[in-house]
């Protein structure tokens, strides 16, 4: 699979908001979770991929066509705001990806006609484990 493109900055606004996790007292004073608002509209994609990208983004997609991604894992700004951009960008180059078109199948005659006929015989024998009628 290929790296992902790098994003355009005009597309991208991000903003640093106090985080949780590792960091001790740290995380209580410095803001280093990294959250990254992607301007779809901006990258002016193909309908279908936009849909696709619309997709694979779920509950990230806000209103007004944008994709917001917050990273927080890291103790630093840089190492966090690396991870949301390269997520980002992954998920935009997932939705180039086009899914492979599935090819309907169905089974033969002599296949359904097998089906039936083992239905038969399966029923024949659990027909013999009835208990004998009294006739």
């Amino acid at each position: 699979m290929l790296p992902p493109k790098p994003l355009p900055e005009d597309a991208l606004e991000e903003k640093f908001l106090a985080s949780t996790g590792p960091g001790g007292q740290n995380v209580n004073k410095v803001a280093t979770a990294c959250q990254l608002r992607l301007d779809v509209y901006a990258l002016r994609l193909a309908p279908d991929v936009f849909a696709r990208l619309k997709g694979l983004a779920g509950s990230r997609w806000v209103e007004g066509g944008s994709i917001l991604v917050t990273a927080r894992t890291h103790r630093t700004r840089e190492a966090n705001r690396e991870e949301a951009r390269e997520r980002l960008a992954q998920l935009v180059a997932d939705a180039h990806v086009r899914p492979e078109r599935r090819i309907k199948t169905k089974p033969s005659k002599a296949a359904k006609a097998r089906r039936v006929e083992t239905k038969a015989q399966r029923g024949t024998v659990k027909a013999g484990r009835k208990r004998p009628s009294v006739e």
